[in-house]
């Protein structure tokens, strides 16, 4: 549609600003079948012009999002926001069930370039690699190689199909283009054509080592790294290691997805780390120096004296990096102070000695001061 003054797009489908999906979609139809080109062959440029106007304001009409920002700030809306206006291919699938191959969309929204069966570049598909690493090979990052089974080109016919010293020759059928055009009424009506399939070519003797495929699936070893940190559901994108495109187009990409093994006793929250450590009545109440286990060995954590059960010491930045390039995260141990349930002779006549001494009130202590809601915050 010509840049300048562009009409209301309510007033484009003769709708109100209030008309539901339904309406403004069965306005779009009648404005389709009215202004297409094939119906006024006459006038068939203003006809065109019309067609992409009503076909301009369907898109947006009938997309709630697009909608709102037009109702809003009108056509400049649509433009500031990123959004922007003009054709949206998507806005057909709707109506393909209804108009099939009538309109030769492709045709009058590409420049009135090949038809959408004619053999053209496209995208290869993407694939997924499943991948486990152990908790120490997340956290320390990897470089590891694997073995990817994928279609790649026949290199004996350079991917025609057709056997070498043959080539390739376009359909008689179609006469290259893929489709066959039905004349009905004010309609043209296309069809994929049966002889080649769609892809205007005919291949007269077959590649023996693809069986006219094309393709042959091969395996291929990738070197792949693995960054430190990474965690389940984890997705590395390795761009152009995909299946190739069809008709020469670019390769698609590989998704690797990791699946992170648990670790033994660490249990981990995002970048950080904890673990629930042992600590005898004497350690908790005259406090120590314990060697506690760390990502990189061994850490030096300090307890101090008349420390309580269920009590949480950090050690910061020891725990794991983050792959977004955020730090390391933190180690955190959760503390237990066990009571011993098996005591020698001696043992308990110490125990005694040392309970005649200490005195507690065996009163219910403050909830809001206690000690496990403290643990239940820091621990969800």
């Amino acid at each position: 549609m010509a840049k300048g003054h562009q009409r209301d797009y309510y007033e484009v489908l003769g709708v109100t600003r209030t008309a539901a999906g339904d309406e403004i979609k069965s306005a779009y139809r009648k404005a389709a079948l009215k202004w297409h080109p094939d119906r006024n062959p006459e006038n068939k440029a203003d006809a065109e012009v019309k067609f992409r106007e009503c076909t301009e304001a369907y898109s947006v009409l009938s997309d709630a999002q697009k909608r709102q920002i037009y109702d809003t700030y009108g056509h400049a809306g649509l433009s500031s926001s990123g959004i922007g206006q003009g054709f949206d291919h998507t806005v057909f699938q709707d109506f393909h069930d209804i108009f099939g191959d009538f309109f030769g969309f492709e045709d009058l929204f590409s420049g009135g370039g090949s038809r959408r069966g004619r053999s053209r570049a496209q995208r290869g598909a993407d694939l997924r690699y499943d991948m486990s690493l152990t908790f120490e090979e997340a956290s320390t990052g990897v470089t590891t190689k694997i073995k990817l089974p994928r279609q790649e080109y026949c290199e004996a016919c350079n991917g025609t199909g057709a056997k070498k010293g043959t080539g390739v020759q376009a359909c008689q059928t179609c006469a290259g283009r893929g489709q066959l055009a039905y004349q009905q009424g004010f309609f043209t009506i296309t069809r994929t054509c049966p002889a080649c399939q769609g892809a205007g070519q005919i291949v007269k003797e077959r590649c023996q080592e693809c069986r006219g495929q094309g393709r042959l699936e091969r395996e291929k070893t990738i070197e792949l790294r693995i960054p430190p940190g990474v965690d389940t559901g984890t997705r590395l994108r390795v761009a152009g290691e995909g299946e190739p495109g069809p008709n020469g187009g670019p390769a698609g990409d590989l998704y690797v997805v990791l699946e992170v093994k648990e670790h033994p006793f660490f249990e981990r929250r995002g970048a950080d780390l904890y673990c629930t450590i042992p600590l005898s009545i004497a350690q908790a109440t005259l406090g120590t120096e314990l060697q506690v286990p760390g990502l990189n060995g061994e850490e030096k954590l300090k307890i101090p004296e008349g420390t309580q059960s269920g009590a949480v010491f950090r050690i910061k930045g020891r725990g794991l990096a983050d792959p977004r390039g955020g730090g390391r995260g933190d180690l955190y141990y959760h503390v237990l102070v066990m009571t011993p349930t098996k005591l020698t002779r001696d043992q308990r006549k110490l125990i005694e000695q040392l309970g005649a001494t200490l005195k507690v009130e065996n009163k219910p202590a403050d909830r809001n001061s206690s000690i496990f809601d403290k643990v239940k915050d820091i621990f969800g």
